[in-house]
């Protein structure tokens, strides 16, 4: 299966497409004034401490205070003041702190913090309020893992540091270990420094941008090219490649060609990443609904026919379903409570088998996941993590037509509301003649009931005017 990572660079923006035989699979999107925060880290200040939700704010020096739970800070505090007989209720407003995000500001809450670093390399997190040394779960083959660990216990790295073995060492050699435990160890050190010389609130480690981290945590073994349209940005990579990954930069590739999105499909996969509806082969789709904390997603037969059982046809139709839903969970990077709706089935077999799929499908994202199961009803309910802002997120904003609404009120049934403005605009003011300017479809709509217009004219004793106006907003009114 051929696999490549494609990187456009403009002035504006970066983006990074991963396609597998030409169908896009994971989809980022970057902007100066958007860049990301998270897996940056910070030396804070406690700002406010909240018993009450169990929770501290933290000035991190960004517009909107950090969120750090108070056990961590606790469990800071107690390793740093061993023997001092130092209480968590001690923990009070202005002390500093060394803090990572986790989870960038969503609506009005902050950045998620914790006191957890982690900063990770290519094949190891180095994790320095760790003490000990663990493999990722993503690794499930038992001999490798042990294989992993070993190597790793047996380059004697510091023992007041801990190590997380990434999936991406999996089948990589000691020395591949050892070249990326002795970076981040250095770099650990040069962190150290900084934060002891630096007043809170401050910046002290930035997370890689866009491409960088992509390359880091994407360019696996199974990527036969890593295409880039930009000059510039295929040398920067191409010197960070030089220091990390020299045995894979004979895959990078630079895009002579006139627009690499376009000439590889992609442009036409991402406008379809922001619509609501996802149709599959057989012609069933899905219905994808997104809100602030909750994702549900409706199964839908549609167009799937087929000379079998309506049984079979819904568990065929709830397999490809399932694929899909992976893939646009991924694709689309949703998270928080997530619901899917298949279509019902009877037997229990079948139901087990569609979540067999859904599971399988999902082993290759890279976010926290966890799935309660299937009802009867054909209900699935998980929760996905959500790190970052979405590329629906910044590419798009709240209609200004609709207020966010996704519906704007029929015709007829803003004439109805019209007429019963204008009825007390007449009541209030007795006018001898009045100006209603209204939206072209509903000033259409209106106009039909002449009766009713000549009836409240003579009710008022005033001569009404409807004013048609294409450009004005449906659901605006003026009485004048």
């Amino acid at each position: 299966m051929s696999r490549e990572i494609l990187i456009n660079v403009t002035q504006y923006e970066k983006r990074v497409a991963i396609v597998s035989e030409g169908r896009l699979e994971e989809f980022y999107i970057e902007r100066p004034q958007d860049k990301t925060i998270v897996g940056n880290i910070y030396k804070g200040k406690i700002e406010a401490v909240l018993p009450s939700i169990g929770a501290a704010f933290v000035d991190i020096g960004l517009a909107k205070k950090g969120f750090l739970y108070l056990s961590e800070i606790e469990s800071v505090f107690e390793a740093e003041t061993a023997g001092q007989n130092v209480r968590p209720k001690e923990i009070k407003k202005g002390q500093e702190v060394l803090v990572q995000v986790v989870k960038e500001a969503f609506g009005t809450k902050g950045p998620r913090l914790t006191t957890e670093i982690g900063i990770p390399g290519r094949y190891l997190v180095l994790m320095p309020e760790e003490r000990q040394i663990g493999v990722s779960r993503r690794i499930e083959d038992e001999e490798e893992r042990k294989r992993l660990k070993n190597m790793l216990q047996e380059l004697r790295l510091p023992s007041e540091v801990g190590f997380i073995v990434r999936t991406a060492a999996s089948g990589r050699y000691k020395q591949e270990l050892m070249y990326d435990a002795k970076f981040l160890l250095k770099l650990w050190r040069r962190l150290e420094g900084i934060a002891k010389q630096r007043k809170a609130p401050s910046l002290i480690y930035e997370e890689y941008d866009l491409p960088l981290r992509v390359i880091r945590d994407s360019f696996t073994e199974d990527i036969s090219k890593l295409i880039i349209d930009s000059k510039p940005e295929y040398c920067r990579i191409s010197r960070f490649m030089k220091t990390f990954l020299n045995y894979l930069r004979r895959r990078l590739e630079f895009y002579r060609g006139a627009d690499l999105f376009l000439d590889k499909d992609i442009e036409r996969q991402i406008a379809k990443i922001f619509e609501s509806k996802v149709y599959l082969k057989s012609k069933a789709y899905l219905v994808i609904e997104p809100t602030e904390g909750l994702v549900v997603i409706d199964v839908n037969s549609g167009g799937f026919k087929k000379d079998i059982s309506q049984e079979e046809a819904a568990f065929k139709v709830n397999c490809e379903a399932a694929e899909e839903v992976a893939r646009q969970l991924i694709l689309r990077d949703l998270g928080g409570i997530i619901v899917i709706d298949f279509i019902d089935m009877e037997k229990e077999s079948h139901r087990r088998e569609v979540m067999a799929v859904l599971k399988r499908s999902l082993a290759r994202d890279k976010a926290k996941y966890d799935i309660v199961g299937i009802s009867k009803f054909g209900l699935v309910e998980m929760t996905r993590e959500r790190i970052h802002r979405t590329a629906s997120m910044l590419s798009y904003e709240p209609c200004h037509y609709c207020q966010g609404k996704g519906k704007v009120s029929s015709p007829v049934t803003m004439a109805i509301y019209a007429f019963k403005e204008l009825k007390r605009f007449l009541r209030d003011k007795r006018p001898k003649e009045v100006n209603v300017t209204l939206e072209s479809a509903v000033a259409d709509e209106i106009i039909k009931n002449k009766d009713g217009i000549k009836a409240l004219e003579r009710e008022f004793r005033t001569k009404i005017n409807f004013i048609p106006v294409d450009s004005m907003h449906r659901e605006e009114i003026k009485i004048t």
